[in-house]
């Protein structure tokens, strides 16, 4: 029997305070049999170490657009054509905005704009950020040039406020990003 070949997830990771469950998020897909790359945005090595999700991915955690390769690749061009799908969970309102406005001037960036595997967002971020006008023109924006959003939920904000914005469950994203695979 032939054996299947593996799916690769670009797992992009933003500066959200949601990051936590990022580390979830690549806890999950393993177990469903995914390879699993991470890139983070300079901005959420602020708030995880890479060598978390070095460790939870059992791969090597992608972070700048000039960090020297360990082969010599073009690495946004190389993860962009080996990505079987590109998830940015947490997805905060200025990776959306910079993706909608075709501004690639970090990794994360420049990688969606090479790839030609569905992108998910999986959005998180405080309400007034997430319903504020330019957010959802950006988000409209991607939606009908062919990217997919898992919608967030709404819950409790770091700042002690509730409302719409948290990040989707994770189960959930986990769901979606088998559907879109099994396209």
């Amino acid at each position: 029997m032939a054996k299947v070949k593996e799916k690769n997830i670009i797992l992009g990771v933003s500066a959200s305070i949601a990051i936590y469950k990022a580390c979830d998020i690549v806890r999950r897909l393993k177990d469903e049999g995914f390879c699993v790359s991470v890139v983070m945005t300079r901005e959420a090595e602020e708030l995880v170490k890479p060598l978390l999700f070095r460790s939870l991915s059992q791969n090597k955690v992608y972070c700048g657009l000039f960090d020297p390769p360990q082969s010599w690749e073009i690495e946004h061009i190389t993860l962009a054509d080996k990505a079987d799908c590109v998830l940015i969970a947490p997805a905060t309102a200025n990776v959306i905005a910079k993706i909608a406005s075709g501004i690639a001037d970090d990794l994360l960036t420049c990688i969606v704009l090479a790839a030609k595997a569905p992108v998910l967002f999986a959005p998180a971020m405080n309400e007034n950020m997430y319903l504020n006008k330019i957010t959802q023109v950006n988000i409209q924006k991607l939606k009908s040039l062919g990217y997919k959003f898992i919608a967030p939920k709404k819950g409790k904000f770091a700042c002690g406020k509730t409302g719409v914005g948290c990040l989707a469950e994770v189960e959930t994203i986990i769901k979606e990003v088998k559907k879109y695979l099994s396209h």
